[in-house]
This record gives structure tokens, sequence and C-alpha cells, in this order.
């Protein structure tokens, strides 16, 4: 029996990938570790990693990192396939198509604050449509939008404020826009 061996070449796209993936999983754990009044109120740390990575290397880069970011995530809460797996999945998924499109939107008025806030909104919309559609088939969970949009306007400021902050602080290598 002969064993083969397949080499997967490296770039150093994907190292960066892996460390900036690596670095929102860290924050994502940090979270989890947070107590929180509420069920699912959550600052949202790792978002300041997917803000940083949508300006300085584009939306396909900050796609992948929020993408493994649930996933590792996911696994080393031991949450993956659970219900707060693919909340959080809906919400990143929701949150990425938000900014899709908000980094479109003229750098004037727009940036790092104003695409966390959306990003914010995005994800809890995201979260409440699938909570409703699947855990809790009964429109009362919109009652709770008011306490989740709140706080999605506070930590999406906060998280923004630092990206903007930690953006003005750092060169960054990559077009705004990519």
């Amino acid at each position: 029996m002969t064993l083969s061996v397949t080499e997967l070449s490296v770039s150093a796209e994907d190292r960066r990938i892996a460390r900036l993936a690596a670095a929102a999983v860290g924050l994502s754990l940090i979270d989890a570790a947070i107590p929180t009044p509420l069920p699912g109120v959550k600052p949202g740390l790792a978002n300041i990693v997917t803000l940083l990575v949508l300006a300085r290397y584009g939306w396909t880069t900050a796609a992948w990192v929020t993408g493994l970011r649930v996933l590792a995530g996911s696994l080393l809460l031991g949450q993956f396939l659970a219900p707060g797996f693919f909340l959080s999945a809906t919400g990143s998924v929701a949150s990425l198509g938000m900014l899709a499109l908000a980094r479109h939107l003229p750098e004037r008025w727009f940036g790092p604050v104003s695409w966390s806030i959306l990003a914010a909104f995005a994800h809890i919309g995201g979260q409440l449509l699938l909570a409703r559609a699947w855990l809790i088939p009964h429109d009362g969970v919109f009652l709770l939008t008011p306490v989740f949009g709140a706080a999605a306007l506070f930590f999406g400021t906060i998280n923004g404020l630092i990206v903007a902050r930690l953006m003005n602080e750092q060169p960054h290598s990559g077009p705004l826009h990519a």
C-alpha cells in the first residue's frame, strides 16, 4: 500500500487571513466570557477585526475572516450546529451583506462608525428574523427589538470608534474599497 501526500501551497494572503481570523476568534471568546443581562446582547468585539479587514483588504477577505471566526468560535465554544451557531452565522451573513452595500456609500459621510452601526443593526435583524422563523414562532420575539436595537446602536458606535482610531493610528496596505 502506497500512501500519497498532497501538499497545499499557502500564500501570504492565506497567512494573513489566518492571523486575522485568529484575532477575531480570540475576541469572540472574550465576548462569550463577558456576562450580559440578556442572552444575545454582546459587545461584538470580533466585528472590530471584520471592519478593519473590510477597510484594509476588501469585502472578500472580510467574509473569509468572518466565516472562519464563526466556524472556529462555535467549535471552541462547543456550539457548532447548535442554535447559537446558526444565529451567529445568520447575523454574520446579514452583517456582511449590509457591509457589501455600505462600503459603497460616500466616504465623506460614511466610515467605520456608520459601517459598524449598520452592520450591528443588520446582525441583530438577521438573528431576530431567524429566531422568529425557527426558535420562537411567535411575533412576540419582536418585542425585544428596542432592547437589541439599543445594544446594536451602543456597541456598534463603540466598535466603530475603536476601528476609526485604529485606522488613524496604523498605516494600512490595500485599498479602502477593494
